[in-house]
């Protein structure tokens, strides 16, 4: 049996298992979304329309990020608790493929909400977005590296210690990270800090591919977003392989 073939029917097998729960985790992804561009209106009450652009591209942004860093993570520290992980480690399958399917699964997942938050945003905040030809490409890359992210962090880390993690992310990500607002409101150690982390780098390709013509993206940005990605798939594959 082919590579793909095998990765297809681990996939299937994911979601069939998780027929249940999936359905909710697309609905708290979606309400997440919708949360979020509701919630920064109420702060910001009348927005210029910079803020206002910034908001309406931040939203789905968050959206892929969170379901990557902080659900991903979350349910593979489950599955290592109740003993599903392991047993499936124990299948007659290339470790990679066994990586690649649950990535897959988690990069589908997200979508749905990106594509909600981007029309609660455009709604709310009444802006005028200009879609760049890549930008499914840009928003496969960042739910890919974010599932990637919390994928390596699961299977490295202790599942509590994991899941502990992620709720720090949380917080991370909506008020500590410059993905709604601008970097340069935040102090420069961590304006510095975050030309270094991954979550910057994915707002700016989201951010650029859904208003091209108000914002761009600097090559070191997709190079960091690139090493982030190989890297935790990396850490993955090396944890998967050496608890085999």
């Amino acid at each position: 049996m082919s590579a793909v073939r095998q990765g297809l029917l681990l996939l299937q097998w994911q979601l069939r298992r998780g027929s249940t729960s999936m359905p909710l985790l697309v609905v708290v992804q979606i309400a997440m979304a919708v949360a979020t561009v509701i919630g920064y209106g109420l702060l910001v009450g009348d927005p210029t329309p910079d803020v206002a652009l910034y908001l309406a591209t931040g939203a789905p942004t968050i959206t892929l990020i969170t379901v990557g860093l902080v659900m991903t993570p979350q349910m593979l520290g489950q599955a290592k608790i109740e003993g599903s992980h392991d047993w499936m480690r124990t299948l007659p399958v290339p470790r990679w493929t066994f990586l690649a399917s649950d990535l897959l699964m988690w990069t589908l997942i997200a979508l749905p909400g990106m594509v909600l938050g981007i029309v609660a945003g455009v709604m709310r905040f009444d802006v005028q977005l200009s879609i760049a030809p890549w930008l499914v490409g840009a928003a496969l890359l960042v739910s890919l590296t974010s599932a990637s992210v919390g994928y390596a962090m699961a299977s490295v880390l202790p599942p509590m210690l994991a899941m502990l993690l992620t709720q720090v992310l949380v917080f991370v990500v909506l008020l500590f990270a410059p993905v709604s607002y601008p970097a340069s409101r935040m102090p420069e150690w961590l304006q510095t800090a975050h030309e270094f982390l991954p979550i910057e780098p994915m707002a700016q390709v989201v951010r650029a591919g859904l208003a091209n013509d108000a914002f761009t993206v600097p090559g070191r940005s997709v190079v960091v977003l690139g090493v982030w990605c190989v890297a935790s798939v990396g850490a993955a594959l090396v944890a998967l392989r050496r608890r085999a």
